[in-house]
């Protein structure tokens, strides 16, 4: 099966070795996005902030593959800290809407650096 590799215009992926995004038939895989700016250095923010963050990076990337949010199929979510898991569930609820996305969260395996992170697989149907 062939893939094209996502990017979006005038964003950097950092010094990591990743593809922002991965098409795959009528998949797209986008990686992790954390609370990073268009230079790829970690914005530092409240939970809030670097949750809206995150998915603002995930629909940046979502767009340059000709896809939203509506396109979601599945979010797998990173929270650093349990206490922040009611807002995190606050802010999931005005970012998508019934029938949600099938949906993995994972508590406290990001460390210090960052308070949230999100990977996301998105489907549109191919165009042929």
């Amino acid at each position: 099966m062939p893939t094209d590799v996502i990017r979006v215009p005038g964003v950097s992926s950092g010094a990591i070795p990743l593809s922002p995004a991965i098409r795959a038939g009528g998949f797209v895989f986008v990686s992790g996005q954390a609370s990073v700016d268009e230079l790829g250095k970690i914005v530092e923010d409240t939970f809030a902030g670097e949750m809206r963050r995150s998915f603002a990076n995930v629909e940046a990337v979502l767009q340059a593959a000709g896809l939203s949010l509506r396109n979601v199929v599945q979010v797998r979510s990173y929270v650093a800290k349990q206490e922040d898991l009611p807002e995190y569930n606050r802010l999931y609820a005005e970012i998508f809407s019934p029938p949600y996305p099938a949906r993995t969260t994972l508590i406290g395996c990001l460390g210090t650096v960052v308070k949230f992170e999100v990977d996301v697989i998105a489907f549109h149907e191919p165009c042929d």
